[in-house]
């Protein structure tokens, strides 16, 4: 069983910047996709970005192209997400999640593991 611990979430004002962390443990993450996933308020699950085992695939959703950056640190079972620019609409509770397919282009949602979450608030 993988598990999953997401931290860096907080206010911040918009234009301004937050690293969210994902730890892992229980399994090894070399073989695993970590996707970030974002819900806001009485909205659906959007899929923000996703890399895959190896890092040599990325994906981004339209609305964070060119803002975030996902990374990861398979030596230290941790994936990243640099989040700059800031919009008020970036407002959400961003979670992290890992399964062992592909990291898909597209709002993809069914992973298997996923973290309790991190609260982002973008405003002024």
């Amino acid at each position: 069983q993988l598990q999953l611990v997401e931290s860096g979430g907080g206010s911040v004002q918009p234009g301004g910047s937050l690293r969210l962390s994902c730890v892992t443990s229980g399994r090894s993450l070399d073989y695993y996709t970590i996707g970030w996933v974002r819900q806001a308020p009485g909205k659906e699950r959007e899929a923000v970005s996703c890399i895959s085992s190896s890092g040599s695939n990325i994906y981004y959703a339209d609305s964070v192209k060119g803002r975030f950056t996902i990374s990861r640190d398979n030596t230290r079972n941790t994936a990243y997400l640099q989040m700059d620019s800031l919009k008020p609409e970036d407002t959400a509770v961003y979670y992290c999640a890992a399964d062992s397919g592909y990291c898909y282009s597209g709002n993809y949602v069914a992973y298997d593991y996923w973290g309790h979450g991190t609260q982002v608030t973008v405003s002024s």
